[in-house]
């Protein structure tokens, strides 16, 4: 058996939980009435407020406290993501399980409690992906076979689905059980109390309620007031999965902010970078356009140079012909003479 968290702080969810359940609720309801004296367990003495006609009288009051407690409880294990699995296999509580199970999200078993459902989870898996197996339509196993073999796997699926129709979906072992009649469901309390896991049961006077880590003192017997007890256990699922939801979208709306501050940021320094590069490139092309300039230049320079060098040359030349035409003349009339 799991000992019971240590209290902590709820005073903020005191009125809410309250709002949903009062004591003239469950006086009205008959949720006092216990089972005849000659049945209960001597355990169960501190829950009971008085005996007339035979009949132990349940202490509203402590059903009250436990059911405020028990609520507590399963707010602290939805807010840490876990997993609840209710369980009422009785006739009275079938159907409510069934579908405050199924309002809330939650697995449940309203069939016979089969012996290894929690101790020996592996084998009722392997049990669960047969059954899917068997589900899944066009599915090879249902080829080249006899009407009979038809037949008798039709009957295997029909079973399996009645014996885990509640925990197909369970991939693995719940973190609370809620149970409705603790006395009838000793198997499943036993296999949570050697796992470990915290069991939340509503206890009659002729239970032990020292196996429940969890117990609500009310008749168990009563379709009415196992419907109130398990919808405001159901209805405390349902607030605490909202308040995560909200919470959650907090915090991506946080991350999402965040994010766009962050990208706005990269695109300011992207920016600033291009600029950085479109002045460079622009120095760059200044630069290229004043080298460029002065190439031409030293270029023209240069070629004025060659020219006035030719030109030189040139008039040079010319005044070595006329000397040399003024010289042959001369060498002439002597020959001549």
């Amino acid at each position: 058996m799991v000992n019971p968290e240590p209290a902590r702080n709820f005073n903020f969810q005191k009125d809410n939980f309250m709002a949903r359940i009062s004591f003239d609720d469950l006086l009205s309801i008959g949720a006092h009435f216990g089972h005849v004296v000659r049945k209960w367990n001597p355990n169960f003495q501190p829950y009971v407020l008085m005996e007339k006609n035979g009949v132990h009288i349940i202490n509203l009051e402590e059903t009250l406290k436990n059911l405020e407690r028990a609520l507590h409880f399963i707010t602290d294990v939805i807010s840490r993501n876990g997993e609840i699995l209710f369980v009422g296999t009785k006739k009275q509580a079938k159907d409510i399980i069934q579908q405050e199970a199924d309002r809330c999200g939650m697995f449940y078993v309203v069939e016979r409690w089969l012996g290894g459902t929690l101790t020996n989870f592996s084998t009722i898996k392997k049990s669960i992906k047969r059954l899917q197996l068997l589900e899944k339509e066009g599915s090879s196993i249902y080829e080249n076979l006899t009407k009979k073999e038809l037949q008798m796997l039709n009957r295997e699926r029909i079973k399996l689905s009645d014996q885990h129709r509640g925990i197909k979906d369970m991939r693995r072992l719940p973190d609370a059980v809620v149970i409705v009649d603790a006395f009838f469901e000793s198997i499943a309390i036993k296999e949570a109390n050697l796992l470990e896991i915290p069991v939340i049961a509503i206890v009659d006077s002729n239970t032990d309620p020292r196996k429940i880590d969890y117990p609500i003192p009310a008749n168990d017997d009563s379709i009415r007031t196992i419907q109130l007890i398990i919808s405001t256990l159901t209805d405390a699922v349902i607030e605490a999965r909202t308040k995560d939801d909200a919470v959650e979208d907090i915090k991506l709306d946080s991350e999402q902010s965040d994010s766009k501050e962050d990208k706005s940021e990269i695109k300011k320094e992207q920016l600033s970078e291009e600029t950085k590069i479109e002045t460079a490139a622009e120095e760059l092309a200044v630069n290229t356009e004043e080298f460029d300039s002065t190439t031409e230049k030293t270029a023209k320079k240069k070629s004025v140079k060659t020219k006035t060098t030719l030109g030189t040359d040139s008039e040079e030349k010319k005044t070595k012909g006329n000397k040399d035409s003024q010289k042959k003349p001369a060498v002439i009339e002597e020959e001549e003479n």
